[in-house]
């Protein structure tokens, strides 16, 4: 899962790790637009190509109720997606248990 936390603490690279964490969500969001936009252009040509629909018609698209219910869910899904390494962050200073340092467990692995 997304959100899912990889054991040990985080590495930051960047001295400021507020600097960091806004890369991270910048380019998870830069990596999402680009991916989608990609996906968003080869439906419309292909679509365009066909004679199925024009793009003017995909421009006019009015979603149902139901539909838009639908993006809704998608939409709160990408913003935790986005969010992701904030809310690591968050459940790492609420359950300070769970941190381990990396040389702590790279040393538990070596001892396998």
């Amino acid at each position: 899962m997304a959100g899912d936390k990889a054991k040990g603490g985080r590495p930051y690279f960047l001295n400021d790790p507020a600097v960091e964490r806004v890369l991270n969500i910048t380019m998870a969001v830069a990596t999402e637009l680009a991916v989608a936009r990609e996906r968003i252009d080869t439906l419309e040509r292909i679509l365009e190509s066909k004679g199925i629909i024009s793009r003017k018609e995909i421009e006019d698209f009015v979603p149902t109720d139901a539909q838009g219910e639908e993006r809704q869910l998608w939409h709160a899904r990408y913003a935790a997606r986005i969010m992701r390494i904030v809310q690591q962050e968050i459940d790492a200073v609420a359950h300070p248990e769970n941190n381990k340092d990396m040389h702590r467990i790279a040393d538990e692995i070596n001892e396998m």
